[in-house]
């Protein structure tokens, strides 16, 4: 599936996220004792070792690399207008606790052909078809983490989207030098008809899984 990115005006900028748990794809009890309501899920990929492997696959996280590898199409990325009313995410410690709000940063990286990279309060639409329906998921990413051995994002969901929750992607490097990719998430079907359609959802959500964690494999980052 060609996937495509543009940027045009905002269209989500003064949109507030549609739940409250904030960050907590990051929880390390999120399996067992996640945001009321919500159902947890988490996969995990071994994508190699070493320093190399590891840099390739944080660059292609960063620059929405995991997403439009799975044949998703990233449009409409916007990144956050400076005010004091919008959120631009929270600093993390070590373990993954919330320490304090981030402050706004103006200095934000592009790649070559323009794309900014994700950082926090960028928002940005998600396309996928499924049997030839066309389905738009608007989020909004609520932390970005550039540890030493450590990088990723999570991104909440905005109105208009078919689930309400958060999700996360981390690269990890580990003492052994292995690369592992880790994706958290809580969510919900945001609307009745979806509510009906669950099984349906959770079965879209399991493919989606698939495609991201092949989507960072070797043949497809080298």
């Amino acid at each position: 599936m060609p996937t495509e990115e543009r940027r045009t005006r905002a269209t989500h900028s003064g949109q507030a996220l549609t739940y409250a748990a904030i960050g907590a794809s990051q929880a390390d009890d999120l399996m067992y004792y996640p945001p009321k309501g919500f159902k947890p899920f988490q996969a995990r990929a071994r994508l190699g070792s070493g320093d190399e492997r590891f840099q390739s696959a944080a660059e292609a996280i960063l620059t929405w690399g995991i997403q439009r590898g799975s044949g998703m199409t990233v449009q409409n990325i916007e990144l956050p207008v400076s005010s004091d009313t919008d959120y631009v995410g929270l600093v993390y410690d070590s373990s993954g606790l919330p320490i304090s709000p981030r402050q706004p940063d103006e200095g934000h990286v592009y790649t070559e052909d323009g794309t900014p990279h994700v950082s926090p309060g960028v928002t940005a639409e998600l396309v996928v078809h499924v049997f030839g329906v066309r389905f738009t998921a608007p989020v909004r990413v609520v932390s970005v983490t550039t540890d030493a051995h450590r990088v990723g994002f999570a991104y909440g969901t905005l109105p208009g989207h078919p689930e309400i929750g958060e999700e996360s992607f981390m690269v990890e490097q580990h003492d052994d030098g292995a690369v592992w990719l880790v994706i958290r998430s809580f969510s919900r079907p945001s609307t009745w008809y979806y509510w009906l359609g669950t099984p349906f959802v959770r079965w879209q959500q399991r493919k989606a899984t698939r495609q991201y964690l092949r989507a960072l494999l070797p043949a497809r980052t080298a």
